[in-house]
């Protein structure tokens, strides 16, 4: 049984991201692990990393947040691709959380870190109005190498697989059940 966190980083709370999430969670729970979702539009905190601040004064729902992602085995990031990458709501919950001492340890001056959350694996779930294709070809899937490689490898999260819903805009209700029945079954599977 695992331990999930699922992260949902849309800023609306009625968005398909939040019913990706909360399928993905459903799966999760009939398979028997414990999953928990952070919505972060719910979250009262400020968005921006201001040099004062360190992991002691976080606001209370960022503390709560570290502690609930030391104690995943398991992180689920689901936010749409907008602009190329993900939402400001979610950048800024990564630059406040995801600190030094928390998430990763700089050794002096030199380049060399020590990855803090070594032992977690996690999935990227993403919806987008462009073609996967395109975002892969014109983009180079950014915004994922953005989460995979500047954030999540450089903690020690691994493996980090993806998932992407798309085209969003001209998708059919149809289409979208399918979506959220896939992420039902890919919570049932978890890691």
């Amino acid at each position: 049984m695992n331990n999930i966190l699922v992260i949902n980083g849309h800023p609306n709370k009625e968005s398909l991201t939040t019913a990706l999430a909360e399928s993905y969670r459903k799966g999760a729970l009939k398979e028997g692990h414990e999953c928990s979702i952070l919505h972060l539009c719910r979250l009262d905190f400020d968005l921006i990393l201001k040099p004062d601040r360190t992991d002691n004064n976080l606001e209370p729902e960022l503390s709560q947040a570290q502690t609930a992602i030391k104690q995943a085995d398991h992180l689920v990031f689901i936010f749409p691709i907008w602009w190329g990458t993900y939402p400001a709501l979610l950048k800024g919950f990564i630059d406040r959380t995801f600190l030094s001492g928390f998430a990763f340890q700089h050794h002096g001056s030199s380049n060399r870190h020590d990855k803090l959350l070594k032992g977690r694996s996690a999935r990227l779930i993403s919806t987008m109005d462009t073609p996967r294709w395109f975002y892969a070809l014109a983009y180079r899937n950014m915004g994922f190498r953005a989460m995979k490689q500047g954030l999540l490898h450089y903690c020690g999260i691994s493996p980090v697989k993806t998932t992407v819903f798309s085209p969003i805009h001209s998708s059919t209700p149809d289409q979208r059940r399918k979506w959220l029945s896939e992420v039902e079954k890919l919570g049932s599977q978890s890691r």
